[in-house]
C-alpha cells in the first residue's frame, strides 16, 4: 500500500498515535466486567430446539467414528469412544452450551477467519461453542467439538489472546491427540508385556490390588507425558495457524503466561463475607467462618508441593510452553499484525456479559455456592449491581428451601483440599449456618436496598419471599 502523504508528517503521526491510544483506553477499560446500571443483566434464553439438534448431528459424528475403527482391540476402542461420547453429551444434556445466537455468530466469525487462512482446516468439521462453566478453561472434546469457557474468554485481553486458545484446541483436533493417545492407550493395555504382568498379578495370593494399582499408575503417567508434550506441539501449530490469519502471534506468549495464573484469587473472603452481612439487626458471628476439626469437620490440607501444585492447575506446565514456544513466536517478531482482527465491540460486549451468565448457570444448575461464590467475586467490582445483590437473596432463600427439606447436600459443595482456599472459606462458611441463619442473613442482607431496587421486579420477588421466610 502506497504511503499517505497528503499531510504533515508530525499530523500524521499525531492521528496514528492518538488512534493507538484510543484504542488502548478502549480495550484495557474492559477489563473488569462492567454491566451499566441501566441496563441491568437479563440470562440470555436457552434454545432447546438448538441444542436438540446439535447433539444429533454429534451424536452421528460418534456413530460414523466407531464404525471406522480397526477391528483390532475394536472392543476396548469402542469402550473408551463410548466414555468420551457419555462426556459429549452431558454438555447438552446439562444445558452447558450457550445457544445465544449473536454469541455463536462471533465465534463462528472467528473460527471462520482461522479457517479461511489455513486452507488445509477446510475439510475439517470441526464447531465451536461457548460453554457456560466457570471453569478458566478450553478444550476440545471430541466429535468436532470445541468448547471455550466463558470464565476464560472473560478474563482475555485481545481477540488475539482468543485466536490462540481456539488455534490450539483446533491443533488438537487437527492432529488427532485425543484420538491418537486412547489408540497408544489400548494397545499398551493390550501389550504381551502388560498381558504378562497382568496374569502375573492375578495369580497372586496377596497384595492384588497394590500391584494393579502400580502397574496402572504407571501406564497413566506415560499417557500424561505424552499428553504434555501434545500441548507444545499444539502451541507451535497454533502459532502457525495464527500467523497465516493475521493475529498478533506475539499474544501466544502472553495467552500462556495469563493461563498460569488465571486459577489465582486473591479475594479475601472472611473479610467480604463479614461486611456484606454485618446487618445491624442481625450481626456477623465469628462462629460462621470457624473451621471444625476432627474426624468429620474442617478438610485436609495439601503439603506444599511446587510439582503437585502445578499439576493442579488448570493450565499446568505454563513457564516450559512459553520457554518453548519463544523461538516461533521471535520468528515472526518483525511482522506486525493486529491484536484484534474480526469484532473488537462484540469482544467487548461478550466478555463483560459472560461473567454473569456464568453466575446464572451455576444457580440453574442447583449448585448455590457456585453462584454465591461468582457473585461474591463480582460484587468487589460491582457493588450496587441489581441482579447481583438480588442473586445472593435468590441464593440464600434456595439455601433456606433446600435445608428445610433435608436436601441441602443436592445444591451445594464440600470443602475439599482440592478446591480453591476462597471457595472453601463459603463451603465453611455455609456449612455453619442454621436454618434460622439463612432466613435473618438473607433477609437483612436485602433489605439494605429495598428503597433502593423496589422498582426491580427480579429483586421484590426475591426480597418478599425473604420476609416470609424470616417469619417461618
Amino acid at each position: 500500500m502506497q504511503k499517505d502523504i497528503s499531510l504533515p508528517l508530525n499530523v500524521n503521526t499525531f492521528h496514528k498515535r492518538f488512534f493507538v491510544i484510543v484504542v488502548y483506553i478502549i480495550i484495557h477499560t474492559a477489563q473488569k466486567p462492567v454491566m451499566a446500571q441501566s441496563q441491568t443483566f437479563s440470562p440470555s434464553l436457552e434454545n432447546t430446539e438448538l441444542l436438540k439438534t446439535l447433539l444429533t448431528k454429534a451424536e452421528k459424528t460418534y456413530e460414523d467414528e466407531i464404525a471406522s475403527l480397526p477391528s483390532q482391540d475394536k472392543k476396548d476402542l469402542v469402550e473408551l469412544y463410548k466414555s468420551r461420547w457419555e462426556n459429549v453429551k452431558e454438555t447438552f444434556d446439562t444445558k452447558e452450551i450457550y445457544t445465544s445466537s449473536s454469541a455463536q455468530q462471533y465465534i463462528d466469525a472467528l473460527l471462520k477467519e482461522i479457517v479461511k487462512a489455513n486452507p488445509l482446516l477446510a475439510v475439517n468439521n470441526v464447531q465451536c461453542y461457548f460453554s457456560r462453566s466457570g471453569i478458566p478453561n478450553a478444550s476440545y472434546i471430541g466429535e468436532g467439538i470445541i468448547l471455550f469457557n466463558m470464565e476464560l474468554f472473560s478474563k482475555l485481553n485481545s481477540e488475539s489472546q482468543a485466536a490462540f486458545i481456539l488455534c490450539h484446541e483446533i491443533a488438537h483436533f487437527y492432529l488427532k491427540h485425543a484420538e491418537n493417545s486412547i489408540a497408544a492407550y489400548v494397545t499398551k493395555l493390550n501389550s504381551e508385556d502388560i498381558q504378562s504382568q497382568l496374569r502375573s498379578i492375578k495369580k497372586n495370593e496377596y497384595g492384588k490390588r497394590q500391584e494393579l494399582e502400580k502397574l496402572l499408575k504407571g501406564i497413566t503417567f506415560d499417557t500424561r507425558r505424552h499428553g504434555r508434550d501434545h500441548e507444545s506441539q499444539a502451541d507451535s501449530l497454533a502459532v502457525e495457524f495464527m500467523h497465516n490469519a493475521h493475529f498478533d502471534v506475539s499474544e501466544s506468549l502472553t495467552t500462556l503466561a495469563l493461563l498460569d495464573s488465571v486459577d489465582t484469587d486473591d479475594l479475601d473472603v472472611s473479610a467480604t463475607l463479614q461486611k456484606m452481612f454485618n446487618a445491624k439487626e442481625y450481626p456477623f458471628q465469628k462462629r460462621w467462618i470457624a473451621k471444625e476439626e476432627g474426624l468429620l469437620g474442617g478438610h485436609a490440607v495439601l503439603d506444599k508441593d511446587e510439582a503437585l501444585s502445578d499439576s493442579l492447575k488448570t493450565h499446568p506446565d505454563c513457564k516450559l510452553r512459553i520457554k518453548t514456544l519463544e523461538p516461533l513466536v521471535d520468528k515472526y517478531s518483525q511482522i506486525s499484525s493486529p491484536k484484534n482482527v474480526v469484532d473488537l465491540k462484540k469482544f467487548i460486549e461478550l466478555k463483560n456479559i459472560f461473567p454473569y451468565e456464568v453466575v446464572e448457570y451455576a444457580f440453574t444448575s442447583n449448585n448455590y455456592t457456585k453462584s454465591l461464590y461468582y457473585t461474591t467475586r463480582l460484587l468487589q467490582d460491582h457493588a450496587s449491581d441489581p441482579y447481583l445483590i438480588t442473586n445472593v437473596g435468590r441464593v440464600f432463600n434456595g439455601m433456606y428451601d433446600a435445608q428445610k427439606s433435608h436436601t441441602l447436600g443436592k445444591v451445594i459443595d464440600l470443602p475439599s483440599p482440592f478446591n480453591q482456599p476462597n471457595y472453601n472459606l463459603i463451603l465453611q462458611f455455609i456449612q455453619n449456618l442454621y436454618l434460622g441463619d439463612f432466613a435473618a442473613i438473607n433477609y437483612y442482607y436485602l433489605k439494605q436496598y429495598e428503597s433502593q431496587l423496589n422498582d426491580y421486579v427480579f429483586f421484590k420477588n426475591i426480597y418478599n419471599k425473604s420476609a416470609q421466610l424470616i417469619k417461618q
